[in-house]
């Protein structure tokens, strides 16, 4: 498990997958300069509700990875998460995607 911590006040646990794909999505997003929430639902054990953080080029963002290797990247899962954080509500993570599978548009 990695953790994302954000602006130092919020602290999440993500698979180390999943920030690997996130970090380049965020990169993204900060590098255009661009400001966007980011919405995760909690682990049932804190609640079974949603966080939602407004994320700006100026905030310090830190990734941890658990593990030492880069995992594989999967496109489909960077273009459906990219697609998200474009949207009016921001980047919500969506379930990894089969890379196989045909991609709609």
């Amino acid at each position: 498990m990695g953790k994302l911590s954000i602006d130092g006040t919020v602290s999440v646990d993500f698979d180390d997958r999943l920030l690997a794909h996130l970090q380049l999505v965020i990169g993204a997003k900060l590098r255009r300069g661009e400001s966007f929430h980011l919405t995760w639902r909690d682990e049932p054990e804190i609640g079974e509700g949603r966080t939602i953080v407004w994320i700006h080029p100026a905030t310090p963002i830190q990734y941890r990875f658990d593990l030492a290797e880069k995992p594989q990247l999967n496109r489909a899962w960077l273009e459906a998460l990219t697609l998200s954080a474009a949207s009016a509500s921001g980047l919500e993570l969506v379930p990894e995607p089969d890379e196989r599978a045909p991609q709609q548009r």
